[in-house]
C-alpha cells in the first residue's frame, strides 16, 4: 500500500488515500500498527483523504492509539498540501470535509509550503462562566479555560511551560471525569500581547511537538482571559503558527507550514 509521510511542525502523519482501504472498519487497526514507532512507520496519526461528494476533498484523522479525532489543525495543512501536489485538486483554495464540519484552506506559499486554514468559530461552553472552571486532578488544582475547535481543549496558563510535568498532568486531565470524551490539554506561557508559548498533551497521542487546534484554542483562551490580543504567534516545540481570531466573522484562522518527508510502500499488517 502506498503512503506519504508528512508533518506540520513535527506533528507527523501517515497520509493515505481512502481508495487504498477496503472500508472504514480497517482504519483503526492500521493506525495502531502503522503509528507504532518501533514496529511500524511511526507517526502521531494517520490522515485518510480523497475526493468528496459535498466538498472538494475529505479528511479523517486517526490517532496512534486507533481513536478517531474530529479535527486536526496540523493534519489539515498536510492534507491540503498533499491534495494539491497529488492532483486531488488543481486549486490553491478549496474546501475540506472533516468530522467537525467543512473547512476552507488556502495554499499561500509553495517554497516552503504554507497553508492558511479557516478553522471556524470557537465553541465556547455556555454552562461555565466565561468558559473558566477549576478542576482537581491528582493532588493539583487546575484553573482551566475550556474551548472547542471542533475537538475539546483544556487551556491552562502557567508561569513557565518548561517546568510543567506534562507526562504526569497531561493524562490526568485528558481522562478527567469532567471531560467524558477526553480532552486535549494545553499549558500556556504568556510572552507578550501577541506571542504565547504552548506545550501540548494530545488526546489519543500524548506529548506532541505541535497541535494546530490547540494553538487556536490557546490564543482564544488567552484573549478571553484578557492576556493577549486576538491575533499572534504561537510558539510550540516544533515551531510557530500564526493565529487570528477575527472579530467580524468570529472565525479563527491558522497559518503554518506543511512538509512532505518521504513516500513509501508498506505490506499487509
Amino acid at each position: 500500500m502506498n503512503f506519504t509521510k508528512m508533518h506540520g511542525l513535527g506533528n507527523d502523519f501517515i497520509v493515505v488515500e481512502a481508495e487504498s482501504f477496503a472500508g472504514a472498519m480497517f482504519f483503526q487497526p492500521w493506525a495502531k500498527s502503522w503509528g507504532d514507532r518501533h514496529f511500524g512507520i511511526g507517526a502521531d496519526g494517520i490522515l485518510v483523504t480523497g475526493p468528496d461528494d459535498t466538498q472538494d476533498i475529505f479528511m479523517r484523522i486517526f490517532n496512534a492509539d486507533g481513536s478517531e479525532a474530529e479535527m486536526c489543525g496540523n493534519g489539515i495543512r498536510c492534507v491540503a498540501l498533499y491534495a494539491r501536489q497529488n492532483g486531488l485538486t488543481c486549486a490553491d483554495e478549496f474546501s475540506v470535509r472533516t468530522m467537525a464540519g467543512p473547512r476552507q484552506v488556502q495554499i499561500t506559499a509553495s517554497s516552503p509550503p504554507r497553508v492558511r486554514v479557516d478553522m471556524g468559530p470557537p465553541i465556547l461552553d455556555p454552562t461555565t462562566y466565561n468558559n473558566h472552571l477549576t478542576i482537581d486532578a491528582g493532588e493539583q488544582c487546575f484553573h482551566i479555560t475550556a474551548v472547542s475547535m471542533g475537538n475539546p481543549h483544556a487551556v491552562i496558563p502557567v508561569e513557565n511551560v518548561e517546568q510543567v510535568p506534562l507526562e504526569i498532568w497531561g493524562p490526568l486531565l485528558e481522562k478527567h471525569p469532567h471531560f467524558p470524551a477526553g480532552t486535549n490539554v494545553e499549558f500556556v506561557q504568556i510572552l507578550g500581547e501577541t506571542e504565547i508559548k504552548v506545550r501540548v498533551w494530545e488526546r489519543g497521542a500524548g506529548i506532541t511537538l505541535a497541535c494546530g487546534t490547540g494553538a487556536c484554542a490557546a490564543m482564544v483562551a488567552c484573549h478571553l482571559l484578557g492576556k493577549t490580543s486576538r491575533y499572534g504567534q504561537v510558539e510550540l516545540p516544533g515551531g510557530g503558527l500564526w493565529i487570528e481570531w477575527d472579530p467580524v466573522d468570529n472565525h479563527v484562522y491558522m497559518t503554518g507550514s506543511a512538509r512532505e518527508v518521504f513516500r513509501g510502500v508498506i505490506g499487509e499488517m
